[in-house]
């Protein structure tokens, strides 16, 4: 089946010459290009397989607004809590005698 594509010049180009060293046609060139592009593409199934961001909250409820400086100090937060348990430092102090 016949169609028109317009490609940009350097594109065109650079297909052309890719066609060339390969010693085929640039129809052949852009018809497996294509084949290759839609077999990675993700099916309509898989796609509504897939995890959408955000991982937490509730898609039917309000969106979870959470900027850099709010997850620097959850993590903190937690290194503290990691850093001041009392089975960490009975660890550090046999590893250090």
């Amino acid at each position: 089946m016949r169609t028109t594509v317009e490609l940009p010049p350097a594109l065109l180009r650079a297909a052309k010459a890719r066609s060339a060293e390969q010693g085929e046609s640039l129809k052949a060139l852009l018809t497996r290009a294509v084949t290759v592009e839609l077999d990675s593409a993700p099916s309509a199934s898989r796609h509504r397989a897939r995890v959408r961001l955000p991982l937490f909250g509730s898609p039917a409820g309000p969106p979870v607004l959470l900027t850099n400086d709010d997850l620097a100090r959850v993590l903190a937060a937690a290194d503290a809590a990691t850093v001041a348990s009392p089975a960490r430092r009975r660890s550090r102090r046999r590893h250090s005698r």
